[in-house]
């Protein structure tokens, strides 16, 4: 049996909502609020992964803990994700960086 990814959807929308504490409708309110995005499998069947458990209870902190509303949330989640991109953008230059930098000590040590 293979591990299961965090990305790959395996929820069906109950267990998600149960994971997380949190009623069905509520998990279709967010998706419909661009939130979370769930997988579909047919039109009506959302399957949920262990990357969106984790994002609706992000969700769940902000609105509860903090008291953000929604449209607070959804521009946090936003800043987050750029932050994260960029993020990854920056370790890439950088381990691109270190590599001309190897190539240029291996040429000068030559």
């Amino acid at each position: 049996m293979r591990p299961v990814k965090k990305d790959e959807p395996v929820y069906m929308i109950s267990v998600a909502a149960r994971l997380c504490a949190l009623h069905p409708q509520t998990l279709r309110m967010y998706e419909r609020l661009g939130l979370v995005r769930p997988a579909r499998i047919g039109s009506k069947n959302r399957l949920y992964s262990e990357e969106d458990i984790d994002r609706l209870r992000q969700i769940q902190r902000l609105t509860q803990d903090m008291g953000v509303n929604l449209a607070g949330v959804e521009v946090i989640l936003g800043l987050l994700e750029r932050m994260q991109k960029m993020q990854e953008e920056m370790d890439s230059e950088i381990d691109k960086m270190r590599r001309e930098m190897e190539e240029l000590i291996r040429r000068l040590e030559k």
